[in-house]
């Protein structure tokens, strides 16, 4: 009885939807929920809802979304004075948004961000220094990962000669992202009057100065994705950069080669879910108390390396 007490107050403090008085939602991902502000603004709100294989799970991880959400606006600030590449974002500090967003200041404070519209590029920008996860999974298949092929005898979790990009389509909500080939990715930006080479170089970029700074915190990057988007004829990232549920953090003195690491990320909750045997193509499914916190030791630890302080929770 105590226990359940326990559980339901612990998951009461989590935001696992949005519904704010005022603004319209235009959007529900997996985890942000989209309000527009103006016809040049929105309002990203980062819940704390957690996919898992691209399946969202019916329980929150309380605090989840604040650590995102600064984590975002620390490589956001840091990839643009690094690289020089712009971003969506106008800012975290809701004492600055407008007065219709500061009236949620209870509930939004910390989890969200007033961002730029942009034209969004409809596929992600994927780059791996490591074979792991799914790219690991085609490796073993066909030798090749998003049509780049790669040595053979390469094991899990083991450093590429070179870091690849292998881009992915993005699913609606509800629906698994697909590996493609640089060539399938063209085609379809083609299509849409989006150029590609823009969009591989940008990541690229932005991928190799961020691993630069994760080594010099004794952190791995094996992979990540980037979104992005056009403003007035110019590249920027959008959503998400580099947070514990879009890349794959491993601690550099714990890496061995040949096995699953010891992810300060969401791989924690992959890995409890492959334990119980997920159905994949079913609904999400509730977390245990002890999985969700031990997540959020995770993404609190991979903050604090990388920004030098505590999320504010």
């Amino acid at each position: 009885m105590a226990e359940a007490k326990e559980n339901t107050e612990y998951f009461a403090k989590g935001v696992l939807d949005t519904n704010l008085e005022g603004l319209k939602k235009v959007y529900k991902g997996k985890v942000r929920d989209v309000y527009e502000v103006d016809e040049k603004t929105s309002l990203f709100v980062v819940s704390d809802r957690i996919s898992s294989f691209d399946r969202v799970m019916t329980t929150p991880v309380p605090g989840k979304g604040k650590i995102l959400n600064q984590l975002s606006e620390f490589w956001f600030n840091y990839l643009e004075e690094k690289c020089g590449v712009k971003n969506h974002m106008i800012t975290c500090d809701i004492d600055k948004m407008p007065k219709e967003v500061q009236k949620h200041k209870e509930v939004l404070k910390g989890r969200c961000m007033l961002v730029k519209k942009l034209k969004m590029i409809p596929v992600e920008a994927v780059c791996r220094a490591y074979l792991t996860g799914s790219g690991f999974k085609d490796y073993q298949k066909s030798g090749a990962v998003c049509g780049h092929k790669l040595p053979e005898g390469l094991r899990n979790c083991q450093k590429l000669p070179s870091v690849i990009f292998t881009p992915a389509t993005k699913a609606a909500f509800g629906d698994h992202d697909e590996n493609i080939t640089e060539e399938q990715a063209a085609g379809i930006l083609k299509k849409q009057g989006f150029n590609f080479k823009d969009l591989k170089e940008t990541a690229l970029k932005l991928f190799g100065e961020a691993v630069k700074y994760a080594e010099s915190k004794g952190i791995i990057i094996a992979d990540t994705k980037f979104e992005m988007g056009l403003l007035e004829g110019l590249l920027i990232v959008g959503d998400e950069v580099l947070t514990p549920d879009s890349s794959r953090y491993w601690d550099k003195k714990k890496y061995v080669v040949g096995q699953q690491q010891d992810s300060l990320d969401k791989q924690y909750v992959r890995d409890y879910l492959i334990s119980i045997n997920f159905d994949r193509d079913g609904g999400g499914v509730p977390l245990p108390k002890e999985v969700c916190e031990k997540a959020m030791e995770k993404y609190k630890e991979i903050f604090k390396i990388l920004t030098g302080k505590d999320a504010e929770l």
